[in-house]
């Protein structure tokens, strides 16, 4: 099966695996995106139900969910805890394509972040120990300073810090959009039923 995803494969109901789908766009996508083909744009709810997005990297997917990371104390995160469901967007303006993916939000375990961040280049994980991210900084000197602060005190293996960790997405839902003439585009939408997916088409 392709990665169009044909009409004859959906009336068939012989549609692909939406995991199986977004590995594939993906992987067209790395191909053919200048840089960045896993940004998406991650929007929440906070506590007082009012809506923000913002754009950020996928860190891996598989079967489970939709990773990606940041420190626990950013406004985002104080979100996905206040309310532990999220929607991300990809567009891949070269393909013509975009997906769209709603879900619950869990925490990756210790183990899970530690590895990714040890894999991380030094000057980020760096500054994850020195930002203090969405809050008041004074002015651009302020970072940088604690930036050298922090070099200073990790001349070595720079731990994780304990305010820094993932966030796993967990979907219910898929839409995959693609591109057509006269704005025809064509949809198509997967709704988690049980253990399964039931797919079908929208109108543009």
């Amino acid at each position: 099966m392709n990665a169009t995803l044909s009409d004859t494969a959906v009336q068939q109901n012989q549609a692909p695996d939406p995991f199986e789908l977004f590995s594939a766009w993906l992987k067209e996508a790395e191909a053919s995106e200048p840089r960045d083909a896993n940004a998406m744009t991650l929007a929440t709810v906070d506590s007082v139900g009012m809506p923000d997005a913002r754009t950020l990297l996928l860190k891996g997917h598989d079967t489970r969910g939709f990773v990606f990371y940041t420190n626990l104390e950013s406004d985002k995160a104080l979100a996905l805890t206040a309310q532990p469901r999220a929607a991300m967007l990809f567009f891949w303006k070269s393909l013509g394509r975009q997906i769209r993916i709603r879900g619950t939000i869990t925490h990756v375990d210790d183990a899970e972040a530690d590895a990714y961040f040890a894999s991380r280049p030094r000057g980020s994980q760096i500054g994850a120990w020195a930002s203090d991210q969405s809050r008041p900084a004074p002015d651009r000197a302020a970072l940088e300073a604690r930036v050298k602060e922090r070099e200073a005190e990790f001349p070595g293996v720079v731990p994780r810090p304990p305010h820094w960790s993932g966030f796993r997405l967990s979907p219910v839902q898929f839409e995959f959009w693609m591109d057509g003439e006269s704005r025809l585009h064509n949809r198509f939408v997967y709704r988690k039923v049980g253990d399964g997916w039931r797919v079908m088409r929208l109108y543009p």
